[in-house]
């Protein structure tokens, strides 16, 4: 699985961070980063929750 983030248009809520900390962090200025692509399997439900929660849709699953 893949994730696309979109800094652009990231409001640094941190939903991701808190739903996936083992793919998502945020940078000194609160702007989401990927840290694993492709996303771990075992981690697949955690990326999915994190990008259902992003209240600034700035997540998308990419490919499964």
């Amino acid at each position: 699985m893949r994730i696309e983030a979109n800094r652009d248009v990231c409001i640094s809520a941190g939903n991701c961070v808190m739903s996936a900390p083992e793919v998502f962090d945020q940078d000194d200025d609160g702007i989401v980063v990927l840290l694993a692509d492709p996303v771990p399997e075992s981690e697949h439900e955690h990326a999915r929750e994190a990008v259902k929660l992003c209240p600034a849709t700035a997540l998308r699953v990419a490919s499964e």
